[in-house]
């Protein structure tokens, strides 16, 4: 029987597009804004990297993709994925202006009720800034002769699993998304689904 993310039938002429968040770093476990800031990894995400690395062991991609932020990249090499990535600058993570390195509660001290999606960010991006990137990430992925692989952030990814379902950028609310997890977005027939999303689990992501 195939495992959750497998395609069957007519998807399978349709390239899918495998999306991972990168490993833990001290801002994302402590649950800072991480936008442009470039933190390395963790040694637990180091070590969730090789976890993902294994469980994408043995499947090929037509197109591999990665954020040039060290801690996407770190995520990548370590994955085994290194030496095919290409630097991607619409994988970039939100671009959170004067709220780079804040939490959401310090940022509620200040601005009650504050959220990205609704609120956006004193000088930094719109929601409709990162959908436009996630769009051309995308329209990249489907020209594709086969599977694309990308690895980013938590924000920018959530957009655009938004936008390959063709739902606006702001229900990227609706798409939580943790570290070194694998998402799987899709087909249905002729139809973009999401096959898999925020999987953290172990087993083969196919």
């Amino acid at each position: 029987m195939p495992s959750p993310g497998a395609p069957s039938g007519a998807e399978t002429t349709r390239p899918r597009l495998v999306v991972v968040r990168h490993g833990e770093t001290e801002w994302s476990l402590s649950g800072r804004h991480t936008g442009r800031t470039d933190l390395p990894l963790l040694e637990e995400g180091r070590l969730e990297a090789l976890e993902i690395g294994r469980r994408l062991a043995g499947h090929e991609f037509a197109l591999v993709l990665s954020s040039p932020l060290r801690r996407a990249r770190e995520t990548c090499e370590i994955a085994g994925f290194g030496s095919r990535a290409q630097p991607c600058d619409d994988l970039h993570e939100w671009d959170y202006g004067e709220y780079e390195g804040r939490t959401t509660d310090e940022i509620r001290a200040v601005r009650p009720g504050w959220s990205l999606w609704d609120d956006g960010v004193p000088a930094g991006e719109t929601v409709a800034d990162v959908a436009e990137r996630a769009d051309r990430v995308i329209a990249s992925a489907r020209a594709q002769a086969g599977d694309v692989l990308a690895f980013a952030h938590a924000h920018v990814l959530r957009v655009l699993g938004a936008r390959w379902v063709g739902l606006p950028g702001i229900a990227g609310a609706l798409f939580s998304l943790a570290p070194a997890t694998l998402s799987v977005l899709g087909w249905e027939r002729d139809v973009p689904v999401v096959n898999r999303w925020n999987d953290g689990g172990g087993d083969a992501w196919r």
